[in-house]
């Protein structure tokens, strides 16, 4: 065993058979692998960082070094474990050192080497958090991604975890080691919580050196205290798709030990230095990755790994961009279109979770959002609906005379928008019927689709509302925020289950939804009416978001 090489030389042969270079990161990587004895380990690097695939070829040479040794893979699910020791089977197989190591066909969910001598516990066992792990027995327990959203996402849940993770103590032989390989998804994570109790930790964000500005509308200078790296300063505003990565000599310039710009960004900015893997992460891959994730805090968990508690993230009505304007239909140059001000709105949607309306109970919210061709969001309706749904006349069974919807067309018809999504869990699952037929009677050019949603309504309304908020893009008018939106948005906590969030959802589901290209007047076309007021005329690729 003395004569066999270090990880670090076996790594580095396994990248030549791959083609791979091996960057300083990973160098730094294996040699703590290689060198870190401690009982407990936590390894934490940031999303996409290739830890597992590192950690695989670990494993294969933890096998190399002594055939006897004994693993069990600890992952979310049996799946995925299994990725784990398919990949450690594959470097067995061809690493240039591991030549007949296998057997013909090894399990991936257990597999034996040759010279292994537990003939009840294989050389390495892939099993699920939740799967019964109770005769086994290892020399190594792994937890690679034994954290996911999925098993983190109530107290409850995380409680789960732990209790399937004491199992370990009944497993590890006496001198046994844990190693813990992921990211935090949840402020009440395990791997800060091994760390506190001891574990040995390598943690390796995506940036080495990080500063945040969340209000950012008053000054136009920003310190950051650390030097930048060879590759210069990172600094980034918003979240998600509408996040942007500055340009230096642009956007901003240095001075000294600030960022400094001609006027406020307006919106949350980070400044960031020293990549942790530049020749991989470039500007345009960090752009693209900011650009996909819907929150800060998630951001903050995968790549810059702390999670933080959920209610930080909470929404502040303030950063709502005010407008009192109302649109308006025109001719101009042969076309018509609509004119928001100065803002040419190029699409617009309603959206409706509807309710019985009655008092102390949950509101029956309808929200109108316009958007403009830069990406911005304007939320120009957000009212709550009373009153049954519908109201039908003795005389004619099949004539709506009142209810809310026909409180619904009007306010379709005054906003003018051409397609209105209708929430049918629980008791809405009519409801969008009787919008059709209503949309019907008045005579009314709108489309109406029934959406039913089970996912997480914190997380939704979270995920669409936070990233257009902090980034700057979306505005109210001043009727939505005089009404009780405000206090609403003001109250809300996302960690909260079971609260007043109707509104919310209601502006969140009209963000979320795809735009539809307004391209007709709403209402019953005239010889005068009868524009097509869109830019221009033909086949339009439109990509939907979701």
């Amino acid at each position: 065993m003395e004569n066999k090489i270090r990880f670090l030389a076996f790594f580095v042969m396994w990248a030549k058979v791959q083609g791979w270079k091996v960057p300083l990161l990973h160098v730094r990587i294996c040699q703590w692998l290689d060198e870190c004895d401690d009982p407990v380990r936590v390894l934490m690097v940031f999303r996409g960082a290739a830890k597992s695939t590192i950690y695989a070829v670990y494993k294969a040479w933890q096998l190399y070094r002594d055939p006897t040794w004994v693993s069990l893979i600890w992952a979310a699910d049996g799946p995925l474990a299994t990725k784990l020791t398919r990949d450690t089977i594959n470097v067995l197989r061809r690493h240039p050192l591991c030549v007949g190591m296998l057997p013909t066909k090894p399990g991936a969910q257990m597999f034996w080497v040759a010279g292994a001598v537990d003939a009840r516990n294989a050389s390495m066992t892939a099993t699920g958090v939740n799967q019964n792990v109770t005769s086994a027995r290892a020399r190594d327990i792994d937890y690679d991604d034994v954290e996911v959203p999925k098993n983190i996402k109530t107290p409850d849940a995380r409680e789960n975890l732990r209790n399937k993770i004491q199992e370990s103590t009944f497993i590890l032989v006496p001198g046994g080691r844990e190693t813990y390989i992921g990211t935090p998804h949840t402020h009440n994570s395990i791997y800060p919580e091994q760390v506190a109790a001891g574990a040995a930790l390598l943690k390796i964000p995506l940036f080495e050196s990080s500063v945040r500005y969340e209000e950012t509308s008053k000054d136009t200078r920003y310190r950051f205290d650390f030097t930048p790296g060879a590759d210069g300063l990172y600094v980034v505003l918003g979240i998600h798709r509408f996040s942007r990565m500055l340009v230096e000599g642009a956007d901003y310039r240095v001075d000294g030990n600030e960022v400094v710009f001609d006027r406020p960004p307006g919106v949350v900015m980070d400044i960031y230095a020293h990549c942790a893997w530049p020749e991989r992460f470039t500007r345009d891959d960090i752009t693209r990755r900011r650009k996909k994730t819907r929150t800060l805090n998630y951001w903050d968990s995968q790549y810059m790994l702390e999670a933080k508690p959920i209610n930080e993230c909470r929404l502040d009505p303030a950063k709502l961009k005010a407008y009192d304007l109302q649109p308006v239909i025109e001719s101009a140059n042969r076309q018509v279109r609509m004119m928001l001000g100065k803002v040419q709105i190029v699409s617009g949607r309603g959206y409706w979770d509807p309710s019985l309306g009655k008092a102390g109970g949950d509101a029956s919210a309808l929200s109108v959002i316009y958007d403009d061709n830069l990406g911005n969001h304007y939320w120009h309706v957000c009212e709550g609906l009373v009153g049954e749904f519908a109201e039908f006349s003795d005389t004619r069974n099949t004539q709506i005379i009142a209810g809310q919807v026909l409180q619904a067309c009007d306010l379709i018809q005054k906003a003018n928008v051409l397609h209105v999504y209708v929430e049918t869990n629980s008791i809405g699952s009519f409801v969008g019927k009787l919008l059709m037929r209503a949309i019907k009677q008045r005579g009314l050019h709108c489309g109406v689709t029934e959406i039913t949603t089970n996912t997480n309504k914190n997380e939704r309304i979270l995920g669409a509302l936070e990233a257009p908020m902090k980034s700057g893009v979306l505005w109210s008018h001043v009727d939505v925020l005089d009404g009780p939106l405000w206090d609403q948005m003001k109250d809300w906590n996302p960690a909260v289950k079971s609260q007043p969030d109707d509104y919310l959802d209601s502006g969140a589901g009209a963000i979320e939804q795809a735009p539809v290209r307004i391209n007709h007047l709403v209402g019953i076309p005239t010889d005068n009416m009868r524009k097509d007021w869109r830019q221009s005329t033909g086949v339009f690729e439109v990509t939907l978001e979701t």
